[in-house]
């Protein structure tokens, strides 16, 4: 399911339960390529019939990365699981899953210990953009709730168009911004991932434990503006003040969408509308000073 999602051709033999045996029926196909994952059955390592299985497989393979994937929850377990993986493939690499939880993978670093492997990769959710190569600092941060701004600015890279973001920053600058660029800003937003993984990265956000309802509960508000905008036309996108009473309930109608949600956008697009031209013609210095100035605070 994984491999037709990102595209990758995928190599399984369902009748045949001997590892070493399906390996060896695709040994030869599997030399046109550079790179092969071998995922291997989730296993206890107090099971002996198990270990011995994967202790026979990695023998045959002779893999150059043998990654232990270890839940975050799994805590002080880590150590002896770790310990007979080790003994039994050479552990080179570990693997934490389950991070998008309340589960922070303190027994982890047990894991790390046991076999002398670092850390490389982390999962901060089910989707396999939710994997993440483990970067120290910004795994620290996000459990102090000082926030990964490195992971951020990576994952925007992926979600955001250089050349739309440089005209984007240039309207912003001149206090230009209508729904078009709202509508453009969210859909930049969910490209990035779910609202609650994106807070976590911001400094400041992550450790201020924003209910996951209240955030979630955004991203249906942002599916629902995304209708109401479609119903609108051209004119009222570069325009909104435009929109008034009978264009409201014209796009409500249109949007099968209440009234209140309409009125809500509108005044989301108002406020941001404020910030932009607060922003008009100065620099990111004295924008700090700004906000910084009634009751904010920042520090770096």
């Amino acid at each position: 399911m994984l491999a037709k999602q990102i595209k990758v051709d995928y190599f399984i033999y369902k009748n045949e339960k001997n590892p070493s045996k399906i390996w060896k029926s695709f040994e030869k196909e599997l030399k046109k390529y550079d790179l092969v994952i071998i995922d291997t059955a989730g296993r206890d390592a107090l099971s002996k019939d198990l270990v011995k299985e994967i202790k026979d497989v990695s023998a045959v393979i002779k893999p150059e990365e043998v990654l232990l994937v270890i839940s975050a929850d799994i805590g002080q377990a880590a150590y002896e699981q770790a310990k007979m993986f080790h003994e039994a493939c050479g552990v080179t690499g570990v693997f934490v899953t389950k991070l998008d939880g309340t589960a922070k993978g303190g027994g982890s670093l047990s894991a790390c210990a046991i076999t002398g492997a670092p850390i490389k990769f982390i999962g901060v959710g089910e989707r396999p953009d939710d994997i993440e190569a483990f970067n120290p600092e910004g795994f620290v941060g996000r459990l102090l709730g000082l926030g990964d701004l490195e992971a951020l600015l990576e994952k925007a890279k992926g979600a955001v168009d250089e050349k739309k973001a440089e005209e984007m920053s240039k309207k912003m600058l001149e206090g230009d911004f209508n729904l078009i660029d709202l509508y453009e800003q969210m859909k930049t937003m969910k490209k990035m991932g779910p609202l609650n993984k994106i807070a976590e990265m911001i400094p400041g956000l992550g450790g201020m434990n924003i209910p996951k309802e209240m955030l979630e509960g955004q991203e249906d508000k942002m599916e629902s503006w995304k209708y109401i905008l479609d119903s609108c036309t051209k004119e009222e996108l570069e325009n909104p003040e435009l929109i008034g009473r009978e264009r409201i309930e014209r796009i409500a109608k249109g949007s099968g969408r209440d009234i209140s949600d309409i009125r809500q956008l509108l005044k989301q697009y108002k406020q941001s509308k404020k910030v932009m031209k607060m922003m008009k013609g100065q620099s990111p210095e004295k924008m700090m000073k700004k906000f910084g100035g009634k009751g904010m605070k920042f520090k770096f």
